[in-house]
């Protein structure tokens, strides 16, 4: 069956090649403004977001991270943060979901601004928290939680969907 169209959707592919062609201002704001938008867990927002378009300090994220070598050529790397001292009161570790559905919500926007980006995981890995945590001066209470490549592709890559019936399961297992 074919999937009806939802072309962020299915266009959102990771893109690990940009041209060096700089993001305008308004970009980077709609990109934060889609990351708030995503829900919450009662609607805390325990988050922060760093916008990082300094080329050494994103250099030196990119060297912090095995992963993430486009984020020093990628002319924006948000870094979402959590806060978990604001999360869900009964659940703090909520704030894992809350970010994470932050970070989706930045990669489709960045689709639907004509960009491309990728999404390189830091939180759990201890070294690469506390490496950002350094390099970007984030106080103790607040965790990184991934960097955000995002730039004018230098690469193209077909929407798709990954859809697997076999991994559906409808009423119980």
């Amino acid at each position: 069956m074919k999937p009806l169209a939802i072309p962020n959707l299915f266009a959102r592919r990771s893109i690990r090649s940009f041209t060096p062609e700089p993001l305008t201002p308004e970009h980077i704001e709609t990109l934060l403004q889609a990351a708030m938008a995503a829900p919450s867990a009662g609607n805390r927002k325990p988050w922060h977001f760093i916008a990082v378009t300094d080329a050494e300090v994103r250099a030196k994220l990119a060297e912090s991270h095995p992963y993430a070598k486009m984020v020093a050529h990628a002319p924006l790397c948000i870094v979402p943060c959590g806060e978990p001292g604001v999360a869900y009161p009964t659940v703090p570790e909520f704030w894992i979901q809350d970010l994470a559905a932050a970070c989706e919500n930045i990669l489709l926007a960045a689709v639907g601004l004509g960009l491309g980006g990728v999404w390189c995981g830091v939180y759990p890995i201890l070294e690469r928290v506390q490496a950002a945590r350094s390099i970007l001066g984030v106080p103790d209470h607040i965790i990184p939680f991934a960097f955000l490549a995002i730039g004018h592709p230098a690469e193209h890559r077909e929407p798709r969907t990954q859809y697997d019936p076999a991994r559906v399961h409808y009423d119980r297992w």
